[in-house]
């Protein structure tokens, strides 16, 4: 589906990390892409495009990890913004929600993850990290197969091109109080063997572009001992591991009348927060927790679209950015998919909360650009989400990349030292005018070789889904 990787490219401008990994602009720089698809070499000041080089038609960004999916929620995108009761919340969406979830089969997973991964990465992401509960038939039994659905999604992420980390998830009761799953979350049941098989299986198929790890829904959703089994497995595991916490102030409390301590505290008492675990959401936390997650190494995955969407509230930005704790993003439920409108709330909402602009900015750390910042916090943070380290326009990393668009409409006229400031806060727009991943064009003129087909066979695998709502 991809063109044919080209041995070298020639940019106008890159975005290239310094040695802080702060990032900033280089002219004229040469990439050389090796034979695996990673970047061999990296030079800027190169003053004519060597022979063998592609001279991209606009400055060159890398590409962001999606650190947090849940890609069949791409088929309920737009289908929960009405309320027809007194109040509507995380819950009550929660149960819509599951009923997509009971839905869906395996090829319309597919062809609903195909559109969603062709999506993302016109958005903007070459990787996505799928937090993966969908697993068992509609009946709740499992398939022939065990990760039949999963395969489904591999196979989605394969036809768009875009790299996938696949994440089983442990998920084995309906609350702190209650031990078993509710019947509309039938299709969930996984446990610690379970979790831990499929992300071996999944690792070990030899999928390009393909790697797993292992997450647990959330400490409402697993046992403590189901937990601990799960960490002694991936004892010598390298690999990442997800967790929901503290995204809704209900879980919090429950949380600390079933435990004695929020969520974030527990996991630290537990000892078991280390540089592999991705908390997702962390969104009520405080300073103590905070402190906490930083001493671990820990990293943050926060999804601003989501969040807003479901009323989930807003994280301590500032405080995560004040302790140095890494920081992912994520489009999660789907209802954006671009990961410059990740960015842009994410400063956006502590504007709102704080009545401060520029808040990620940081002049005292000679990052004056909130833009800046923030896209090199989610570079190295969606790098370690994903296991993917190294990262970006760097040699040794996977060559995935974006050229910029320099003829649409926010980037008009703009000085080029503030490309990036323009690409984030000034919209709307198609920024990106192609797409690389692993040294392939996977978008090209903002053109997806497979676009049409894919998009037909989403509108078809929705009419399936609610053709008989």
């Amino acid at each position: 589906m991809a063109e044919a990787r080209p041995a070298a490219l020639w940019a106008p401008r890159a975005w290239l990390p310094d040695q802080a990994a702060r990032g900033g602009w280089h002219d004229r720089v040469l990439l050389r892409i090796g034979a695996d698809g990673r970047f061999s070499e990296i030079s800027a000041n190169v003053a004519q495009p060597p022979a063998d080089a592609q001279v991209l038609a606009g400055a060159l960004l890398p590409g962001l990890v999606d650190a947090h999916s849940h890609a069949f929620q791409r088929a309920f995108a737009g289908l929960a913004e009405r309320r027809q009761s007194a109040a509507d919340d995380f819950w009550s969406w929660r149960d819509r929600m599951y009923d997509v979830a009971l839905r869906i089969g395996p090829g319309e997973l597919r062809a609903v993850a195909a559109q969603l991964y062709v999506e993302l990465l016109a958005g903007g992401y070459t990787q996505v990290c799928e937090f993966h509960y969908l697993q068992h038939d509609r009946d709740g039994r499992p398939y022939a197969d065990p990760l039949e659905l999963s395969w489904a999604l591999a196979d989605a992420a394969a036809e768009a091109g875009i790299g996938l980390t696949l994440l089983p998830v442990l998920y084995e009761r309906a609350g702190f109080d209650r031990p078993a799953l509710r019947d509309d979350q039938r299709r969930f049941a996984m446990g610690a063997a379970d979790v831990w098989r499929a992300a071996q299986a999944l690792n070990d198929s030899g999928r390009p572009l393909l790697n797993a790890g292992v997450a647990i829904h959330s400490l409402r959703a697993a046992a403590p001992a189901s937990i601990a089994e799960l960490q002694r497995l991936a004892g010598g595991f390298d690999g990442p591991i997800h967790i929901h916490v503290a995204e809704q102030t209900g879980e919090v409390d429950d949380c600390l009348k079933a435990t004695g301590a929020r969520p974030i505290e527990w996991l630290a008492k537990a000892k078991l927060l280390d540089r592999r675990w991705h908390l997702v959401h962390a969104t009520h936390t405080v300073a103590a927790e905070i402190e906490a997650v930083a001493q671990s190494g820990a990293t943050v995955v926060v999804c601003p679209s989501t969040e807003a969407n479901l009323g989930d509230g807003l994280a301590d930005l500032p405080g995560w950015l004040a302790a140095g704790v890494p920081l992912a993003i994520g489009s999660d439920s789907h209802v954006a998919r671009d990961m410059l409108e990740e960015l842009r709330w994410l400063d956006y909402g502590q504007r709102l909360a704080l009545h401060r602009r520029n808040v990620s900015a940081a002049p005292h750390d000679g990052v004056p650009s909130t833009a800046a910042r923030l896209l090199g916090l989610a570079v190295d943070g969606g790098a370690a989400a994903a296991a993917m380290a190294p990262w970006g326009l760097r040699v040794g990393a996977r060559a995935d990349a974006l050229v910029v668009d320099h003829s649409a409409g926010p980037l008009l006229g703009m000085p080029p030292e503030q490309l990036l400031d323009a690409l984030v806060f000034s919209s709307p727009g198609r920024p990106w005018r192609d797409v690389m991943v692993a040294g392939r064009w996977v978008v090209s003129g903002h053109r997806h070789a497979l676009g049409e087909t894919i998009a037909r066979r989403f509108e078809a695998a929705m009419q399936a889904i609610w053709g008989a709502r």
